[in-house]
C-alpha cells in the first residue's frame, strides 16, 4: 500500500484516493489541477458564505497581519477581539451579552457544555450535569459533544460505551414534500420532551439543539413552533437552553440566526463556520447575563477554559469584515431569492428512491431511502461541473450566498438529473 502521509476525514484510508487537487478557488468555483472547474454546491462544509478569495476579506487578513497575527487573551486584549465581541452582542438575540471565543464549532460547543454544568454548580446545584439532546443531532467531533449526537444513527456509533450517557428526544420530522411527510408532528415531539423533562429534569443541565435545521445528522428541518415551546419548557423545568447555530447562524435558514424565527433567546448560543467566512478557525459562545453572573465571585467561580488560539486577531479581523459585507450587501434578500430558486428547481423531484425534498433558506435537501441511491453522484456531478458531497441519505446544496442565479439553477438541475437518470 502506498504511503499515506495525509489522513483524510470520514474516509476509509485502505482504498481512499483523492484526485481532485484544487489549484485555485475564486468566487463559487474550484479550479482543479486537471483543468476542470467545479461550482461548489456546499461552500466547503457551509462556511465560505462570501465565496473564495473575496477581496475585502483578503484585505482584512492582510491588514491585521501587518500589526500581528495572534496574541493570547490571557492577561492581554486586542482591538479585533473586543470589537467582534461588541458587534456580536449588538446583532445577537436580545440578552446575549457576553462572548467567549474558541477556535472551532466543536470547541465552542464544548465551552457551552462546560459553561452549563459549571453554571449550576456555581449557584449551588451540584447534580445537574446531564444533557437532553435531539435525535439526528450532530454537534462536532470532540469527545464531550460527541455524546450529544444521536447514539443510534450518527457518526459516532463506534464510541458507544465510552461517551457520557445523555437523554435523547425525537424532534418533529417531515417539513418537505414527498412520501416521507409527516413523520412526527410538533405536538408529538413536545410530548416526548415534556416526558423527558419530568423524568430527568432535576439532573439536566441543559437542552441542546440545532434550531430549525439539524445539519450533519441528516438535514432534518423542524418548525419554529417547537423551539418556541421548548424555550418555555426549559424555563418551567429549570433547565438551560443551548442553541448550536454553528451551521445555521449567519443566514443559512433565512434569518441572521435561526432562533429569531421562534422569537426566543437561548441561555447560550454557539456560532462558528460562517462567522469567519471560511478563512480561519473561529467560534463564539454567547451567554446571557444570568449565566455570566454565576461566574462572578471567588477564584473557584471563574470559568476554567482557555483555548490557546481563542480570539485570534486574524480570525476576528476577517469576521468583522464578513459581518460588514453581510449587512451592507443585503444578504438576507439574496438568501430569500436562493430559497425561491431552489424551491422552483427541486420541489417536485420524484424518483423511486426519493423519500422527501425540502428547502429552507439557503439549504436544499433530497433525502433518499438508502445511501446506495446516490452512489456515484459525486463523479456524475463533477462531470457536469458541480462539486457535491452527499451525507448519509441526503444529497444537499448549501452554497455561498454570492452564487449567481444561473449557477444555482445548474446545481439544482444536476441534482435532479441524477435521480431522473
Amino acid at each position: 500500500m502506498p504511503a499515506q502521509s495525509l489522513w483524510f476525514p470520514y474516509a476509509q484510508m485502505l482504498d481512499h484516493h483523492v484526485g481532485n487537487e484544487v489549484m485555485r478557488a475564486e468566487g463559487v468555483r474550484l479550479h482543479l489541477r486537471d483543468g476542470r472547474v467545479l461550482l461548489d454546491a456546499i461552500a466547503s462544509w457551509w462556511c465560505v458564505i462570501h465565496g473564495y478569495c473575496h477581496p475585502e476579506l483578503d484585505a482584512a487578513v492582510q491588514g491585521q497581519l501587518a500589526d500581528f497575527a495572534h496574541v493570547m487573551l490571557g492577561g492581554l486584549v486586542h482591538r479585533p477581539a473586543q470589537e467582534l465581541a461588541d458587534r456580536l452582542v449588538e446583532i445577537a438575540p436580545p440578552g446575549l451579552a457576553h462572548v467567549f471565543f474558541a477556535d472551532s464549532g466543536s470547541v465552542g460547543m464544548e465551552v457551552a457544555m462546560k459553561m452549563a454544568v459549571q453554571y449550576w454548580r456555581n449557584i449551588g446545584v451540584s447534580d445537574k450535569h446531564t444533557f437532553i439532546s435531539l435525535r439526528h443531532a450532530y454537534h462536532g467531533d470532540t469527545t464531550g459533544v460527541m455524546s450529544l449526537a444521536d447514539p443510534d444513527d450518527g457518526l459516532h456509533k463506534g464510541f458507544a460505551g465510552y461517551l457520557a450517557r445523555q437523554v435523547f428526544v425525537a424532534p418533529p420530522e417531515g417539513m418537505g414534500e414527498g412520501r416521507g411527510c409527516v413523520r412526527r408532528s410538533v405536538d408529538e415531539a413536545l410530548a416526548a420532551l415534556v416526558a423527558a423533562l419530568r423524568e430527568h429534569g432535576p439532573r439536566v443541565a441543559a437542552l441542546v439543539c440545532e434550531p430549525l435545521l439539524q445539519a450533519a445528522g441528516g438535514f432534518n428541518f423542524y418548525p419554529a413552533a417547537y423551539l418556541a415551546e421548548a424555550r418555555k419548557l426549559c424555563d418551567e423545568y429549570g433547565v438551560l437552553l443551548v442553541c448550536d447555530e454553528v451551521a445555521t447562524g449567519f443566514g443559512r435558514t433565512g434569518t441572521l440566526f435561526a432562533c429569531e424565527q421562534a422569537g426566543i433567546t437561548p441561555d447560550v448560543l454557539v456560532l462558528g463556520k460562517g462567522l469567519s467566512a471560511g478563512y480561519l478557525g473561529l467560534s463564539a459562545t454567547l451567554a446571557t447575563g444570568k449565566v455570566f453572573r454565576a461566574f462572578l465571585g471567588g477564584a473557584d467561580a471563574a470559568f476554567m477554559h482557555g483555548p490557546t488560539f481563542m480570539g485570534n486577531a486574524l480570525a476576528c479581523a476577517v469576521a468583522l469584515a464578513s459581518l460588514r459585507i453581510f449587512q451592507r450587501d443585503g444578504y438576507l434578500g439574496k438568501i430569500r431569492r436562493m430559497e425561491q430558486i431552489m424551491r422552483e428547481e427541486l420541489l417536485g423531484t420524484v424518483a423511486p428512491s426519493v423519500r422527501e425534498v425540502r428547502v429552507l433558506g439557503a439549504c436544499a435537501v433530497i433525502e433518499v431511502d438508502h445511501p446506495e441511491a446516490h452512489r456515484g453522484i459525486q463523479d456524475f456531478a463533477a462531470e457536469h461541473g458541480v462539486w457535491l458531497r452527499p451525507l448519509d441519505r441526503a444529497v444537499y446544496a448549501m452554497p455561498a450566498y454570492v452564487m449567481d442565479e444561473a449557477s444555482l439553477r445548474t446545481i439544482c438541475r444536476v441534482m435532479r438529473r441524477w435521480f431522473a437518470s
